[in-house]
């Protein structure tokens, strides 16, 4: 009986009040302004739950609430919009440039996930990388790369299932191609290591994690803490390196925990990203301490 009054009320200029509430003394106009407003502040309220819900959040792609304190609690610097610009080098030479951009959080696959997007030029070698990850520990779930050298470009996607430590690649060029590795722990992604270094709160000298690759495993270590140089200047950062030697890591000892120096020690020749220019909204960070 009220619902049906409220509606009418809402949408009749004159409403029969005595017939649904006989009990009601005058002034009538007055009872029926007020279940105008409360049918007005019913719909609000249930406008403001629905677009908080979790359907409305994986529809528009927001960050659900829950998810946004968890990551906080867990000491994780929000970097959504960051982006570093690098110098790419063999040995002194700059043979091109690098940059690295933290584009978004959203929903992927029914998850949150961090929205990243590499790119690398090297003479004709061209490398776009565009990376969904996990938002607590960076651990890859889709990569997707578009490679250019001389011809067509290369195509590949890196499918990550970190419950079953397997690895599914495909590669589409001339031919298509698939490939599965299975690991016996979580499998990381190269462009994302400094992310896990730099989410770690005041590391001591000797802190190590364990590197697991799709081909390689490794130890990566902090060795020392120690003043480095590159392009943007000079700054205090922590040095960490892998046991047995295959990469090494620069990460700025201030707030921001820059990845300011990667080099590969493996293979021939090895190669070096130098920051150049780095970038976060709403935030100017210093190029030189």
């Amino acid at each position: 009986m009220f619902l049906t009054f409220v509606f009418d009320s809402l949408f009749f200029r004159e409403v029969p009040l005595k017939q649904y509430f006989p009990y009601l003394s005058p002034p009538y106009k007055r009872w029926q302004r007020r279940a105008r407003l409360l049918l007005i502040l019913f719909l609000v309220i249930a406008f403001f739950y629905f677009w908080h819900s979790p359907v409305m959040n994986e529809f528009s792609g927001r960050e659900p609430q829950k998810a946004q304190k968890r990551v906080k609690e867990d000491g994780q610097k929000d970097r959504v919009g960051e982006q570093i610009d690098y110098d790419v080098c063999l040995g002194k030479v700059k043979v091109g440039n690098a940059k690295y951009n933290h584009i978004k959080k959203m929903m992927f696959k029914g998850r949150l996930v961090h929205f990243i997007t590499f790119q690398a030029k090297v003479m004709r070698f061209r490398d776009r990388e565009t990376i969904y990850c996990d938002t607590e520990t960076f651990l890859p779930i889709v990569v997707e790369r578009k490679v250019s050298q001389f011809l067509k470009p290369e195509k590949i996607k890196e499918e990550y299932d970190q419950e079953k430590f397997v690895l599914r690649i495909t590669k589409e060029r001339f031919t298509k191609e698939e490939h599965v590795i299975k690991k016996d722990a979580p499998i990381h992604n190269s462009i994302l290591l400094p992310y896990v270094v730099r989410n770690t709160k005041n590391p001591e000298i000797g802190w190590s994690f364990e590197v697991n690759l799709p081909q390689r495993k490794y130890d990566v270590v902090l060795s020392a803490i120690e003043t480095v140089n590159v392009p943007a200047g000079e700054f205090q950062a922590y040095y960490f390196e892998s046991k047995p030697q295959q990469i090494k890591i620069w990460v700025s000892t201030d707030e921001n925990r820059i990845p300011l120096k990667l080099e590969g020690t493996g293979g021939m020749l090895g190669y070096k990203l130098l920051m150049r220019e780095y970038s976060l909204p709403e935030k100017k960070v210093p190029t030189s301490h």
